[in-house]
C-alpha cells in the first residue's frame, strides 16, 4: 500500500547532530555510533526521553546528519553539535511497519512528485517515531524539501 503524500509548509527544528560523510553500504554499520553519541551527550546532560531520532540526508553521497530533534540546553561532547532540520515546503509521507520497508516510502514520495510535478531538492529526513518492538507499530515520518 502507498503511503499518503502531502506537501506541506514546516518550520526549520532545532537539532543535536554527529555529521558524516559515508557509502550507502557503510550507513546501516555507523549510524547507530553515531546516534549513541548524541545520546550520550543528552544522557550526561540529564535528558533520558522526549528527544524523537533524526537521520538527516544533504544529498546521495551521503553526507548526512543522525541525531535527535531537540533544543535541549546540554553540553556538546565529541563530534555531536547543533544543527537544524530545514525549514521551507516539503513533500512527506508516513512509514508504517518494519524499517526494512521504509526505501519504498522515500520511493513513493519521490513518484508523486514526478506526477504531481514538484521539485525535490535532494535534501530528505527521516523522523523516527518512539521506539517499538512490534514492526507493526513502527512509524516513520518521510520528508523532502522541495525546491
Amino acid at each position: 500500500m502507498n503511503p499518503d503524500v502531502q506537501v506541506v509548509e514546516v518550520a526549520a527544528r532545532h537539532t543535536l547532530v554527529v555529521c558524516a560523510r559515508t557509502t550507502w553500504p557503510e550507513l546501516p554499520a555507523i549510524w547507530p555510533e553515531l546516534s549513541q553519541e548524541v545520546w550520550g551527550s543528552l544522557r550526561a546532560g540529564g535528558v533520558r526521553a522526549g528527544c524523537p531520532n533524526v537521520m538527516l540526508y544533504l544529498d546521495d553521497v551521503p553526507n548526512i546528519e543522525v541525531g535527535v530533534v531537540s533544543s535541549e540546553a546540554v553540553s556538546l561532547a565529541g563530534a555531536v553539535r547543533r544543527s537544524a532540520l530545514p525549514g521551507g515546503r516539503v513533500a512527506t509521507a508516513t512509514h508504517r511497519g518494519g524499517y526494512a520497508g521504509l526505501s519504498h516510502t522515500h520511493e513513493a514520495v519521490l513518484a508523486w512528485c514526478r506526477e504531481h510535478g514538484h521539485e525535490p531538492t535532494g535534501t530528505r529526513w527521516e523522523l523516527y517515531g518512539p521506539h517499538r518492538d512490534d514492526p507493526d507499530e513502527v512509524w516513520v515520518e518521510v520528508s523532502w524539501l522541495l525546491a
